[in-house]
């Protein structure tokens, strides 16, 4: 997971001006025919669309699902843009040199002969992050190398594996111990016996390892995960090289069939998604590769079961709770904290403004989600789940309004409960931080100006597109006549500097022979 912006500071002015501001970047529908997306190193990419308050820019494009950095990968392409063969065969042996040095079946291969190994003969290069076999190690004489690696150590490869901490990339922050250990005891509370762990290595760590210390544990789990370095300690029904971005297995057909398989298991009972997102991701893609695994799981039900959802744990920061709702209406959030080991700020134990904002958004019931009164939760009798110690029930909103684990106040002219450091604004006739700048942008329709939908979704988006498209060609026209007169006057020029040119080369010739004369 990653943050979004630099520190726990701006969640507060992402609360109250709204997340996007005046301009960002949103997941856009291919126009027309279904056309496939031209593929990255990551997979399919992903059409986008600039957006700025009450203007669409007119040209979509597409751009790697995974990484927010050009940097990372520079997959860039608009999405009229015809590409010749030329730079086709360029991009796809690109592609194939950004994959994984080795096959998934060569990877399970060298596990088994690794583990056959003398424990002295156990090696791990900390600079290449690989498993070495006794032919490897002369290629590594001079890298950092651990030796006598344990099973206990093959369990556990997040700790083996340096965490990949680029925020708009990988974000690989991992679950505290913790949260970890909460999370695998509720999952066996709520009686689950299967676990899509997508984008959580250390939960699935976690999940293995009690599986195989406590007979009376009978959990399995099933890792999706970006980080192919996983594909080293783990067999193919156990772990799929996936983007949860795009929905896309890295290892094709047979990998989906491992998925689609888990998820089927038993006719789909006693199956649960625990995911961990990248914070720094969008919402919508997100969103949609989950309703796909969903799809997967409800091929395996029944007629009569085509009521029942898929239960899931989203981990997500607190501030994109509208954003997941609108998305899965059913979703209701957890005040547990979620902490992560190598995070500086998402800790436990803090207070205040400085407590973690990630929590738990699910589609199970909260009165039957049990949280540890040992760490300060506790029943409310009225809201029928359990709160934060000084997330209070209002007796006006008739809830316990809480986000952040602070008690909030209510404003009787919002008629709701905002944060304790929030304060009334006439001018802008609602309540934000002290600070705030009252002409700032609002949350809304970059289209309409509306509060209650975004863009995407506004009824007015046909006739804004057409609007668009006119201006679009419009300036196409102007910019192509420019061309044409840049061309012509290039050429007018270019034609009168050669006269001239030769009017100065003849020059000499005629005094040389006036001069003889």
């Amino acid at each position: 997971m990653a943050a979004p912006r630099g520190g726990l500071e701006a969640v507060e002015a992402e609360d109250s001006v709204g997340l996007r501001g005046t301009s960002g970047i949103e997941l856009a529908l291919p126009s027309g025919l279904a056309v496939p997306a031209p593929l990255c190193p990551h997979g399919p990419t992903l059409l986008f669309v600039k957006v700025t308050q009450g203007k669409e820019e007119t040209r979509r494009f597409y751009a790697c699902s995974a990484c927010r950095d050009r940097k990372d990968c520079n997959f860039f392409q608009w999405e009229d843009e015809k590409l010749s063969g030329a730079r086709l065969a360029a991009r796809e042996a690109h592609n194939q040199r950004c994959q994984p040095p080795l096959s998934r079946r060569q990877c399970v291969e060298r596990y088994l002969k690794f583990i056959e190994l003398p424990l002295t003969q156990r090696k791990f290069c900390q600079r290449c992050q690989q498993l070495l076999l006794p032919d490897d190690w002369g290629q590594h004489s001079e890298h950092q190398v651990l030796g006598d690696v344990s099973v206990t150590q093959l369990r556990k490869p997040s700790q083996l594996l340096y965490p990949l901490e680029n925020k708009k990339t990988n974000a690989q922050y991992l679950f505290a111990d913790r949260s970890c250990q909460f999370l695998v005891d509720l999952l066996s509370t709520l009686g689950f016996r299967r676990v899509l762990c997508v984008g959580t290595p250390r939960l699935h760590e976690l999940i293995r390892l009690t599986t195989s210390a406590d007979k009376n544990s009978n959990i399995k789990s099933l890792l999706l995960d970006i980080d192919f370095r996983y594909s080293q300690f783990y067999m193919e029904d156990s772990f799929c090289h996936y983007n949860m971005f795009n929905h896309h297995f890295f290892d094709g057909k047979t990998a989906l069939e491992v998925c689609r398989a888990f998820l089927q298991e038993d006719k789909g009972e006693g199956v649960i998604m625990v995911t961990d997102p990248p914070f720094g991701g969008l919402v919508e893609p997100l969103a949609i590769t989950f309703k796909k695994l969903i799809a997967m799981w409800k091929e395996g039900q029944s007629q009569d079961d085509s009521d029942k959802e898929l239960p899931i744990f989203w981990i997500f920061p607190y501030f994109f709770e509208s954003r997941i709702c609108q998305f899965f209406p059913s979703f209701r959030m957890l005040d547990y904290q979620v902490d992560y080991d190598n995070h500086a700020l998402y800790k436990h134990g803090k207070t205040g403004r400085k407590q973690s904002p990630v929590r738990i958004f699910t589609n199970i019931p909260l009165n039957k989600i049990i949280l540890p009164t040992e760490e300060g939760y506790r029943f409310c009798s009225l809201c029928q789940r359990y709160v934060s110690l000084e997330n209070q029930h209002c007796e006006h909103c008739n809830s316990c309004p809480s986000k952040d684990g602070r008690k909030w106040n209510h404003c009787f002219l919002c008629k709701k409960c905002v944060k304790p450091s929030w304060i009334h604004c006439s001018i802008c006739n609602h309540c934000a931080v002290p600070d705030h700048s009252c002409q700032g942008p609002k949350d809304g329709c970059f289209i309409c100006g509306e509060l209650d939908h975004k863009r995407s979704a506004c009824p007015n988006i046909a006739s804004s597109k057409r609007a668009n498209e006119a201006v679009r060609k419009q300036k196409q026209r102007k910019s192509n006549k420019m061309k044409m007169e840049t061309t012509k006057g290039q050429s007018m020029n270019h034609t009168s500097a050669t006269r001239r040119k030769e009017r100065r080369e003849r020059a000499p010739s005629i005094s040389l022979l006036l001069n003889v004369q």
